[in-house]
């Protein structure tokens, strides 16, 4: 499997109301944390591959999403369930640990 497609399979099996970061992914799937970014921003199907569910290490929501900007992100995964403190994605509590 490449290894956008091995990002892919993985962004699409997190959780609604859990996030992972773009280390996790890039742990995962071999590559730099970045690479995951430039991965995602290309996400040929949104709907099914829901990478507003990947944050960075402090729990930040990505300023360039690429589908509605970092308010679009933040909105997604409130909708989700996902809770915010102080701007910032609650890790302790909604950090998805899978590790494969």
């Amino acid at each position: 499997m490449s290894k956008s497609g091995k990002v892919y399979k993985n962004v699409s099996q997190i959780p609604r109301g859990k996030v992972m970061t773009y280390g996790q992914i890039g742990k995962i799937a071999g590559i730099h944390p970045r690479q995951v970014g430039r991965i995602l921003h290309k996400n040929p199907d949104p709907g099914s591959i829901p990478c507003h569910r990947v944050v960075n290490s402090k729990g930040e929501v990505a300023a360039g999403y690429a589908f509605g900007g970092a308010k679009e992100q933040s909105k997604k995964l409130t909708r989700e369930g996902v809770e915010f403190l102080k701007g910032r994605v609650n890790l302790e509590k909604c950090l998805c640990k899978r590790t494969h």
